[in-house]
């Protein structure tokens, strides 16, 4: 599955992403916001990522940024079932921070579940430390939940609070458009 805005295309990791993965995702002030990279991230891990299989109703996809002269490994975006549900993972690389690819990207991946994913609901988390992704999530149009929990993070040494977002996908917002 692939998928292109104005200014990213949204592809799946290929083995020879690794070495730029390893770069990203070795970026502790990267790491430390997600719950399953470890910090240091080895291009090992970062191999076995870029071939790890999906299933056909799990998207993840590469961000790559299309204003360079070549397309570049920004972040990774992606719906996965955690045990309770779809839930909306992302992350992007400290260069590309504040330039809107996070919304942009979720957007898109928005699109895809409402269109094409037996979806009626999506999941989503930040820690209380990174406020800019819920901003992110908020002009996705997930509301917060009112739960805030302590969660790991496979970079830092404890625990950390985090805050969890709902996004309801309305059965009348599935209908594509017809042009007559």
């Amino acid at each position: 599955m692939f998928a292109r805005t104005p200014r990213l295309t949204l592809r799946p990791l290929w083995p020879e992403d690794a070495e730029a993965l390893a770069m990203a995702l070795g970026e502790e002030q990267v790491a430390r916001m997600l719950a399953r990279v470890p910090h240091p991230y080895t291009l090992l891990e970062a191999e076995r990522r870029a071939v790890r299989p999906r299933g056909a109703e799990e998207p993840r996809f590469a961000i790559m940024a299309l204003d360079g002269p070549a397309p570049m490994l920004v972040g990774g975006i992606g719906l996965a079932d955690h045990g309770d549900g779809a839930e909306l993972d992302y992350w992007l690389t400290p260069a590309a921070w504040g330039r809107g690819y996070a919304t942009e990207a979720g957007r898109a991946v928005i699109e895809m579940a409402r269109h094409a994913l037996p979806l009626d609901r999506i999941t989503a988390w930040h820690f209380v430390d990174n406020p800019a992704s819920g901003r992110v999530l908020r002009k996705l149009g997930f509301r917060p939940t009112g739960i805030t929990t302590m969660r790991r993070s496979a970079a830092r040494p404890d625990m950390a609070a985090a805050t969890e977002y709902t996004l309801d996908l309305a059965e009348d917002d599935r209908a594509l458009p017809i042009a007559a």
